[in-house]
């Protein structure tokens, strides 16, 4: 018994510090006095002088492709230094149509510079759908958004600014979930999100190590051309991106206003939802595995890279230390010091919880949101079987790891972020 409470005693110790320093990355931004500026958006903006491809990658999005394409078309930048390129593959005949529909729309208006482009060759899955569209594209400077992405009209402004007055080829705009209060999860699904774009991607720019976002992130051509494109293979190709960004030293400079964030929305039911951190957990190992991290210049960014992708490890481990933690807290005697030392994880996910209450009420007063004097109670109530829900994800990609399964598991898109959908 005594092995085990010792086991028991490490664990617990291990969680707590790595739940410590998951907290701090949370709070960095706000910690660092100099960090809100350095994301900061441009207060005014550059003449438009970059020309820029927008790929929009979509498989089964007839709901919200129009829309996207819509907003996309009608950004504040000049129409002829935006190429968009929806990329389906060619079975997908309900979301060719709808978009193709959308694009004669435009081309009717006089703005000729969208196209369809399809592919029948595996895998069906975005990176070989960027790599696809990225081949036929023209513009200087690349980025991709997602089917259902509500984009600021001045994102092409910002990134024209950023990259002209700071000469950087890689810029990470801010993407934030909206809905926050559609279902059970969805809060703090949105305040994953706010914290991780906001905050921690700022502090992995800081130390040169960035596992990048999967869209509204902007590449100079001839970057992406000296990196190879997009791993068609990796589930996270964004982040395997980032990562080998970082290993030839490249900057990427991330930028995050809450007035130009682009939209999007949580996924629209439990399964979705699982499906979708199973395919992001199941990524970050694949990444993990593919050892690009050990080409990175310093010891503290490679182990911050193992970190990062090492971290569903982390969460399958708090699954799978629960039912040994109810076990000793209803049969184990033990002495008072060890007993609080075993509750050291908990102390730190108190820590979390109050930071993610008030990042809520930050996230709702930067959008004009009025939530309920009750969500701080239902996010208590909802923040532990969340936790296990992640848990349960990252175990989950850990056996599809395992036994080589590699197929991209599809996250539907219904536009619930968007407060004025079409009539």
């Amino acid at each position: 018994m005594s092995i085990i409470v010792a086991a028991a005693l490490v664990f617990s110790v291990i969680i707590a510090i790595q739940a410590g320093y998951t907290v701090y990355l949370m709070i960095y931004t706000w910690d660092q006095p100099d960090a809100f500026d350095a994301a900061a958006a441009p207060s005014t903006f550059e003449s438009p002088r970059l020309s820029f491809t927008v790929m929009l990658p979509a498989r089964h999005e007839e709901e919200v492709i129009q829309e996207t394409i819509g907003r996309v078309a009608s950004a504040n930048y000049p129409a002829e230094l935006v190429e968009i390129i929806v990329i389906c593959e060619a079975g997908d005949t309900g979301t060719i149509s709808q978009a193709q529909s959308k694009i004669d729309e435009i081309h009717d208006r006089g703005q000729k510079n969208l196209r369809v482009a399809t592919f029948d060759d595996r895998p069906i899955n975005k990176p070989h759908g960027l790599n696809v569209g990225f081949a036929q594209s023209n513009g200087e400077v690349v980025t991709i958004f997602d089917a259902e992405d509500e984009i600021h009209p001045d994102i092409f402004n910002i990134v024209n600014t950023v990259m002209l007055r700071e000469q950087v080829r890689a810029v990470q705009c801010g993407v934030q979930l909206m809905d926050y209060d559609s279902s059970w999860y969805a809060t703090l699904n949105v305040l994953e999100y706010y914290f991780w774009f906001k905050s921690r991607l700022h502090f992995h720019a800081s130390a040169g190590m960035i596992p990048l976002g999967g869209n509204t992130v902007f590449f100079r051509r001839e970057l992406l051309r000296e990196v190879g494109g997009w791993d068609e293979h990796n589930l996270t190709e964004d982040a395997d991106v980032g990562i080998r960004l970082s290993a030839v030293a490249e900057k990427v400079r991330v930028v995050y206003d809450d007035r130009y964030v682009t939209k999007e929305e949580t996924p629209p039911s439990l399964g979705h939802f699982v499906r979708q951190r199973t395919r992001w957990s199941q990524g970050f190992l694949q990444t993990l595995a593919k050892g690009e991290w050990r080409k990175l210049r310093t010891s503290y960014q490679k182990f911050l890279a193992i970190y990062t992708l090492a971290f569903p490890m982390f969460q399958a481990s708090l699954a799978l230390y629960l039912p040994l933690s109810i076990w000793m807290m209803l049969v184990v005697r033990t002495s008072v010091v060890t007993a609080l030392l075993l509750l050291l994880p908990g102390y730190l996910l108190l820590a979390h919880y109050v930071i993610s209450v008030v990042g809520l009420y930050e996230f709702c007063a930067a959008h004009d949101f009025h939530p309920s004097t009750t969500l701080p109670l239902k996010m208590a109530a909802v923040y532990m079987p969340y936790q296990w829900v992640l848990a349960y994800a990252a175990l989950r990609a850990m056996f599809r790891q395992l036994r080589g399964e590699n197929n991209w598991e599809k996250t539907k898109h219904v536009g619930a972020h968007r407060v004025d959908r079409p009539t």
